[in-house]
Parts: C-alpha cells; sequence; structure tokens
C-alpha cells in the first residue's frame, strides 16, 4: 500500500470513528435529557393527582361512604383526563384488591406490577415498559383513605421521545454517509498533494540510480518535506561529485596503465630485437658495438623510469620530516648544478629570490626545483631565459619558475600533472622524459600543503607557481 493510500485510509477510520462516536454520545445525551425530562413531568402529573386527592380526604372521612369515594375520585380522574387529553395519559385507580375504580387505559395492564412491591404511602415509583409497539412510563402511588388504600397509576405514552431518538439516528446515517464520502474525496487530494514531494524524490531517487546524476528534485516548500529536499539534493550533489571524482580517477588509472606500458614496450623492444639480432649472427664488433649502446642507453631509460615510479609512490605514503628553511637558501644551493643544467642549451638563468622562511623538507623541495628548471629548460629554445623567484606572501612562501619556450594548450593544462601525461610527445621523447616530473611535483606539493598555479600561452612560454601555504590549505591547478 502506498504512503498516500495509508495517509487516507487511516484518517478515514479515525474520522469515522470519532464522528460515530461523538454523533451517537449526542443523540443518546439528548435523548436521555428528553426521556428525563418527560420522567419529571410525568412524575409532577402524578403528585397533582395525590394533592387533589389528600385535599378532599377530609371530606371523605366525614362521609365516610365507600361508593362516595369512588365517585369522587372518578370526577378527579375524568377531570385530570380531560384537562391533559390528547397527550397519551392514561390513568388508573384501583382500590382494594386490585378491583378497578377508574379507567381509560387502551391497552391490558401487565400482570406482573413490580413497581407496587413495597410501595408506600406518598412514595411514587415509576418504570418504563414495552407494551406492544409502544413504549409507556408507568407512575404509581398508593393513598390510604378511611383505612382503605387506593393505588393511583399514571401511565404516559413515551413512544414520541424513542421515535424522535431512531429519526435522529435516520438523519444521522445520511448526514455521516455524505460526511465520510466528502471527506473522502477531500482527504483523496490532500493526501496525495502531501505526498507528491515525496513522490517526486522517489522518481529522481530512482534517475539517479539509473546514472542521471545531474537529477535534482525541484520543491521550494519551507516544511519539514522541504527540508528532506533540500538534504537530499544536498546528497545528491555529493555522491555526484563523488562518482565524477571516481570516474576521472579511473580514467587517470587506465591512462596511466596504457603510458606505464607503453614507456616499457618501447626499450624493451629495442633490447629484445638487438639482444636477439646479436644472438643469431654472426661476430661483427660494429654491429656488436652498436647493439650493447642501444642496449646499454635503454636499460639505463628502464631505470630511470623505475626510480621516478619508485619515488612517485614512496611520496604517496610518506611522512616528511619537516624543519624550518629558507626558499632563498634553497635555491642558491642548487645555484650551481641548475646553471650547469642551463648552459646545455646556452640558457640565461635569472635568480631574483626573496627571503621566504618555510617549514619543509629540504630533499623534496630541491626535487620540486629541479623538476621544474628541467622542464623550463626543455621547452625553451637556444639562447633562451628561465626565471627563478621565491618571495613572501602574507603567510605563504612562493616558488616561481618561468620559461620563455611554445606555452602550454589550454586544453592541456588540467592534465600536465597526470603521470605519463606529455602534452609534446616529440620533445618529451628527445628529452628521454617519461612525463613523470610534474607528477613528482604535486605530489611535493601535496605533502607541504601547497597550491600549484600554472600560466601559459603558446609561443610566449609558461610560468608554473607554487605556493606554500598552511596546512588546511588544498591542492590547486590552475592554468591561464
Amino acid at each position: 500500500m502506498k504512503f498516500w493510500q495509508k495517509i487516507c485510509l487511516f484518517s478515514i477510520i479515525t474520522f469515522i470513528v470519532i464522528f460515530n462516536a461523538a454523533s451517537i454520545m449526542v443523540i443518546e445525551r439528548n435523548h436521555s435529557k428528553m426521556l428525563l425530562q418527560e420522567i419529571n413531568n410525568t412524575l409532577s402529573a402524578n403528585m397533582s393527582i395525590n394533592s387533589s386527592v389528600n385535599a378532599i380526604v377530609p371530606i371523605l372521612r366525614i362521609y365516610d361512604s365507600i361508593d362516595y369515594e369512588k365517585t369522587v375520585l372518578t370526577n378527579i380522574a375524568q377531570e385530570f383526563v380531560e384537562k391533559n387529553s390528547g397527550q397519551g395519559n392514561y390513568l388508573e385507580i384501583a382500590g382494594e384488591q386490585n378491583k378497578t375504580i377508574y379507567s381509560n387505559l387502551d391497552f391490558d395492564m401487565p400482570a406482573d406490577r413490580e413497581e407496587q412491591k413495597g410501595l408506600q404511602p406518598d412514595e411514587i415509583k415509576y418504570i418504563l415498559r414495552d407494551i406492544d409497539s409502544r413504549t409507556m412510563l408507568f407512575t404509581t402511588n398508593v393513598t390510604d383513605i378511611n383505612q382503605k388504600s387506593y393505588v393511583f397509576t399514571y401511565v404516559k405514552d413515551v413512544t414520541p421521545l424513542y421515535a424522535e431518538r431512531v429519526e435522529q439516528y435516520r438523519l444521522f446515517v445520511q448526514i455521516d454517509i455524505a460526511a465520510c464520502l466528502l471527506y473522502m474525496i477531500v482527504m483523496f487530494f490532500i493526501s496525495k498533494g502531501l505526498t507528491k514531494p515525496i513522490e517526486n524524490m522517489v522518481r529522481t531517487a530512482k534517475e539517479i540510480a539509473q546514472g542521471q546524476f545531474s537529477e535534482r528534485v525541484q520543491l521550494k516548500s519551507r516544511d519539514e518535506i522541504g527540508i528532506l529536499a533540500t538534504n537530499f539534493n544536498e546528497m545528491a550533489s555529493v555522491v555526484e561529485d563523488k562518482i565524477i571524482e571516481l570516474e576521472r580517477n579511473n580514467s587517470a588509472q587506465q591512462r596511466f596503465i596504457n603510458n606505464i606500458t607503453h614507456e616499457l614496450k618501447t626499450p624493451l623492444t629495442s633490447i629484445i630485437g638487438y639482444a636477439n639480432y646479436m644472438r643469431t649472427t654472426k661476430y661483427d664488433e660494429a654491429a656488436f658495438l652498436e647493439g650493447v649502446n642501444v642496449i646499454y642507453n635503454e636499460g639505463k631509460r628502464l631505470e630511470a623510469l623505475s626510480t621516478k615510479l619508485m619515488d612517485l609512490i614512496l611520496l604517496t605514503d610518506r611522512n616528511p620530516l619537516m624543519k624550518p628553511d629558507n626558499l632563498k637558501d634553497i635555491v642558491s644551493e642548487m645555484e650551481s648544478s641548475l646553471r650547469l643544467i642551463a648552459s646545455a642549451k646556452a640558457i640565461e638563468l635569472e635568480l631574483l629570490c626573496e627571503d621566504s622562511p618555510l617549514v619543509a623538507e629540504k630533499d623534496l623541495i630541491k626535487v620540486i626545483i629541479f623538476n621544474l628548471v628541467d622542464n623550463a629548460v626543455k621547452a625553451s629554445s637556444e639562447k633562451g631565459r628561465v626565471t627563478i623567484r621565491t618571495a613572501k606572501r602574507g603567510d605563504d612562501c612562493v616558488l616561481e619558475v618561468t620559461d620563455e619556450g611554445k606555452g602550454i594548450a589550454e586544453e592541456h593544462i588540467a592534465s600536465i600533472f597526470e603521470p605519463f601525461y606529455m602534452a609534446d610527445k616529440a620533445r618529451t621523447r628527445n628529452n628521454n622524459g617519461a612525463g613523470l616530473g610534474l607528477s613528482i611535483c604535486r605530489s611535493i606539493a601535496e605533502l607541504h600543503h601547497g597550491v600549484i598555479e600554472v600560466s601559459s600561452e603558446l609561443g610566449h612560454g609558461t610560468t608554473i607557481r607554487v605556493i606554500f601555504g598552511q596546512p588546511n590549505r588544498a591542492i590547486e591547478v590552475s592554468g591561464t
């Protein structure tokens, strides 16, 4: 059963129970009040008869005649009946041995008269009885006249009261049916309206489960369901970001596997080819030396590749030993080796370094500087210029390496820090590179809570800026 159906069903059941119970209580209470009022009126009428009889008792004692007593009592009864005629009033006066003195009853008096048992003078008892299809209220009292007991029974037909109750129940049933039908219709639309946002969330959840991670619940209400929808959308956004990140990581991992396979295949093919050539042909000193040189160079290339891969793996799980240092001093220590790298292409190396205190592991910072300068030299043309800057910027330390080389296309900037990614594959191959240097730089920057920024323009050069900041800084790569 759906949620809206549960809301509709349980609310209808609750309404029916409460509405019917309340209506029945009202009808019964009203009937009880009217019946009690009728009983009080009937008892008052009986007392009136008794008062009339008591008023003439002294006269009856003077005459002390049974016939006279019967005549007087009959006259009193007839006068009372005529006064209350047409109202369902009945009166019976019985003397000794239950002999009837007066009666206008149109029904047979029941044989068992419980109200007469133990009846005392000046006492009135009443009882309700069903006579045929009517309900009668019997009130009885006894009066002693000249040492003779006379029983006065005043009967009131209260059938209209019960008929009124039945009519009220009949009307109530009609109203009840109409009210329940109307309530069902209203609750149908209310329950559907209340649960529509939930149905939207269920539908959106199904679409997200089917891979449409950008779907969101469109709901602007401020109630609890609106808050739930907002939290649901936030959760969906987090899930979408995680899925995108996983897909990006999977793609990067697959590219890593493809690239490392390719990097290993090229030197191995050369090694295996020359080894097989030397194994299957007659000895020729020139060919032998050429093959040995190729095998040696390709072996060194594999060694360099494995070393860089090992560095990259170790950096992932490394906990560096940080010590206070200065970026300017670290660059100064490396100046001679950096100028040696630049001299290979007659490149001018310019150092614009300011004091930049930094808590870091010096050897890892040297790796960053060496890789960035090496890449800058490789990207530069003969007799170009590479500039190294260090500066203090607020609480941050900045290392900046700028070249005047070919530059990097905008579409490549976001990917240059991936392992084996090479924007200029020909240049990298010619320089025996594998595309791991910038990946190592990024890992080292992460260990030092650094931010890497890249600014490049084709034909005008590239600037790579490493900003060493506070421990809560995130790693960013940006390009302009």
